[in-house]
């Protein structure tokens, strides 16, 4: 079904003086033909769907290379996450990596390089001129974004090397994501393939790939943490960063709590609410339900094993073990970057020797300083730090053939790593801020797997900051504050001490965890959630709406679509008994206007619709019969539904009846303190106490604290008013205790009923709602079996939600202004009859 998106008319921002490449003339398939390294499938079984891989950097290796014809010879990188994954995606799925080329080979851009990368490693690079890609690498990600999503503010332009807010670097950013997506329109097919985007570098790829492929699967990780809302709101570009990830399908984090913050942020400044179901986190957006998924990257347990397994890495194995010998020997393995806490590491280190003197010439800390990923001064700060405070530590406790602080800061090969931390007692991870860090996993491998080591040395301690990712999952370590010296050489002293049975214990329990949720289990387990969010892109109709980084989807049942006054038209003037239903708030009203008394124009069109006999015209609202009455009071035919049908009139004059029901109320005398308790813990929140109900708004309070406040009142409230006959409903923004067998659709049944009752069957019925309340109107009337009253066959029904949302209706009005345009239409509607007849009857008379 071709898509009914007005993608084509937008156009995405971004500066003029960043403009990307235009795209290569080199025209990809969308399909690859390439061999891919997965195992064949069967002929007579489907083959699986192709997955896009879509990172900042492609998952290659480069090396100059005189005799290749592009000055470079190319290798996988088996260490890039991006690459790792592959082994855990269905056997025989074709995989396409989309990203930039390694550093040494961004300038050997090439239509011939695109096609070998292409057909040797499945590999299609993205290119970028030198200079967008230093201001959007450098520029916005390194020294705004990445500063910022590890908590720190750029306060001011020499803040640590942070920068503050620049436009002109969020162009180039919007620009080199831009960039992606031309590449990936080249050769997505977007009914078949899986789109799986990686970290921040590419945040706002998904609207730009969303407005081109509006029913395109995509899949976003994020690899750093996700601040708290109060850190990620002073970004500018706040919204637009929040609806790109919206424009996904499913969005993953490493932890509850960097999943937490962007729901918070979500609801703060979106206004967006989420359900958790079935153990699924699911935040619905214009139609579509965005998964939230929890689950941490593993390591590559086959590409590890064979490193530890390698001769070269067992003999450095022996060869530390010998140089250390009667030594103890703790390692840290660290990026060189501001966040990873290296100067903590080696303060707590000094402070371990000093309060432990019979440590000194045999404690011993290697900090294997891995080479810096961006550039500037925060990168020259941190190096010159660590130097200067371990220089300081050798020179007060070293001795000769002793150095408490082994610093390598040269690049180190994997065996030597694997042999390093095979050789060492414990492993001291001290960041202060981290998302993607599996060291202690690496660690506890190459401790277990290492055969260079006896089955007695297979034991181990992780000192592991509470700050970083992979800190849930290892229940075993000895979590630590790193920003606390103290408790840090407190815990660096208690590893060195644990009993051996212990130590024993607790590295058996990290191993059981990092060998069974490895690199593949997170990979299979994001694919299968990724589909799953998925499958029900071709039951809905697509619409794209908004300009710019504001871009969204609307999606809509097949059978939802919008009112039109002239679809309604001819059936409200054939018929002869009509009921128009109306909500109140959010239909007839603004949600937001201050002032919730009905206006003019509101009370005009509806005196016009209640002057036609032909009509019947009610007011259902959850407000009270006093308030209700006041407002309507101008309107003498109009009837009125009040406190969700608790009380009803059919006209201004005629007396108010009761729902029939035996109510007793004295479990107000329960359930008002308990709300009174609630209203005063949580500021902004007031009680509105009707003749039939109660209520606990909270649309004044924090939004956060407001929905943690509703749920536990909703809790409290149904468990002290289980044996009375009410019901507790939370709807937006409040919760309601309700009398049984008081509702709108239970307002719909009796009005039916009683017109049916008279002789005057509706053969016209519209209802107009827009929130959860009225979706037990549109029950009644769309759904006959689920109503006690049969309308005839003949019957038009019109239910109609307000806003583009999931509803039981089969219509939708944008808002409260395209409500009012409905019903003057059809209030003009009946007039045009009559003047046709009198000019058909003044024209005969004239013959």
């Amino acid at each position: 079904m071709p898509s009914l998106s007005c993608h084509n008319l937008l156009d995405l921002v971004a500066a003029a003086d960043d403009a990307a490449p235009s795209p290569a003339s080199l025209r990809l398939p969308r399909v690859m033909s390439a061999a891919s390294p997965a195992s064949p499938t069967s002929p007579s079984t489907p083959a699986p769907a192709r997955r896009v891989v879509v990172s900042h950097r492609l998952p290659l290796r480069a090396a100059a290379d005189a005799a290749s014809p592009f000055g470079f010879s190319f290798t996988v990188d088996s260490d890039a996450v991006a690459y790792q994954l592959r082994s855990g995606l269905p056997p025989g799925a074709p995989v396409l990596h989309i990203g930039t080329l390694p550093p040494p080979a961004t300038e050997a851009a090439s239509d011939e390089l695109c096609n070998y990368l292409l057909a040797n490693f499945s590999c299609l690079p993205v290119y970028l001129p030198a200079d967008l890609h230093r201001r959007f690498y450098h520029g916005f990600c390194k020294h705004y974004l990445w500063p910022l999503l590890h908590y720190l503010l750029p306060l001011t332009p020499s803040s640590l090397g942070g920068l503050p807010f620049d436009r002109a670097l969020y162009h180039s950013f919007l620009s080199a994501n831009r960039a992606f997506a031309d590449r990936l329109t080249e050769v997505l097919s977007p009914d078949d393939d899986l789109v799986w985007i990686h970290d921040y570098h590419l945040l706002a790829l998904p609207t730009f790939l969303r407005k081109r492929f509006p029913r395109a699967k995509v899949g976003f990780f994020l690899h750093s943490p996700f601040p708290s809302s109060e850190i990620f709101r002073t970004i500018p570009v706040r919204e637009d960063l929040l609806r790109a990830l919206l424009n996904a399908d499913l969005v993953g984090f490493h932890t509850f709590d960097y999943a937490r913050h962007f729901l918070s942020a979500c609801s703060r400044l979106l206004g967006l609410d989420y359900q958790s179901k079935r153990g699924y986190i699911g935040i619905e957006y214009y139609g579509r339900t965005v998964t939230v998924k929890i689950l941490p990257v593993g390591i590559d347990m086959g590409q590890l094993r064979s490193v530890v397994s390698a001769p070269e890495t067992g003999d450095l194995v022996r060869r530390l073990t010998e140089s250390y010998k009667g030594r103890r020997l703790m390692v840290g393995v660290d990026d060189v970057d501001l966040f990873k806490g290296i100067g903590l590491k080696f303060l707590a280190m000094e402070q371990l020797l000093v309060e432990h003197p019979e440590l000194r010439g045999r404690a011993v800390l290697v900090q294997i300083a891995n080479p810096a990923r961006s550039e500037g001064r925060d990168i020259q700060e941190v190096q010159g730090e660590a130097r200067a405070i371990s220089a300081r530590v050798n020179e007060r406790f070293g001795t000769p053939g002793y150095t408490p602080i082994v610093l390598i800061d040269r690049g180190v090969s994997v065996h030597e790593k694997a042999a390093y931390y095979a050789a060492a007692e414990c492993c001291v991870v001290s960041a202060v801020r981290d998302g993607l860090n599996r060291i202690p996993y690496i660690y506890t491998v190459c401790r277990q797997e290492s055969t260079g080591l006896d089955d007695a040395a297979k034991r181990s301690v992780i000192v592991l900051s509470e700050f970083v990712g992979c800190s849930p999952s290892l229940s075993g370590a000895i979590r630590v504050n790193p920003w606390s010296v103290e408790s840090m050489a407190e815990a660096m002293n208690a590893a060195l001490r644990m009993p051996e049975p212990e130590q024993r214990l607790r590295h058996e329990k990290h191993y059981k965890y990092v060998s069974t949720h490895d690199v593949a289990y997170w990979a299979k387990s994001f694919d299968q959630d990724l589909q799953r969010a998925c499958k029900d892109h071709f039951s809905r109709r697509h619409w794209g709406i908004g300009f710019g980084m504001s871009f969204k989807v609307v999606a809509l049942g097949p059978n939802f679509r919008r009112l039109s006054v002239d679809h309604i038209v001819p059936s409200y003037r054939k018929s002869d008994n009509r009921l128009i239903l109306l909500d109140y708030d959010g239909t007839v009203m603004p949600e937001g206007s201050i002032d919730k008394a009905p206006s003019n124009e509101v009370i005009s069109v509806l005196n016009r619709l209640c002057e036609d006999p032909k009509n019947r015209v009610f007011i259902v609202s959850g407000r009270g019969k006093d308030e209700l009455g006041r407002w309507f009071a101008p309107c003498e035919k109009l009837g009125i539904a009040a406190e969700h049908g608790y009380f009803t009139r059919w006209s201004r004059d005629s007396a108010w009846e009761t729902c029939g029901l035996a109510v007793d109320f004295d479990w107000k005398k329960t359930a008002e303190p308990v709300m009174r308790l609630y209203k005063e813990a949580t500021d902004g929140s007031t009680i509105e106490d009707k003749e039939s109900a109660l209520v606990w708004h909270h649309d004044e309070a924090d939004p956060d604290f407001g929905s943690c406040q509703a749920k536990e009142l909703l809790d409290h409230l149904e468990n002290v008013l289980a044996n009375e006959p009410v019901v507790v409903k939370r709807g937006q923004h409040i919760v309601e205790v309700n009398p049984q067998g008081i509702s709108k659709g239970v307002v719909v049944d009796n009005l039916l009923s009683s017109m049916v009752s008279r002789g005057k069957a509706p053969d016209f019925v519209l209802c107009i709602g827009d929130d959860r309340s009225d979706e037990d109107m549109f029950e009644s009337i769309v759904c006959p079996s689920n109503s006690s009253v049969k309308l005839p066959a003949s019957s038009e029904v019109f239910a109609c939600t307000v806003g583009k949302k999931p509803s039981m209706a089969k219509y939708y009005l944008d808002d409260t202004v395209d409500v009012i345009k409905m019903l003057q239409g059809l209030a003009n509607a009946p007039s045009q009859r009559p003047r046709q007849v009198q000019l058909r009857v003044s024209f005969e008379g004239s013959l």
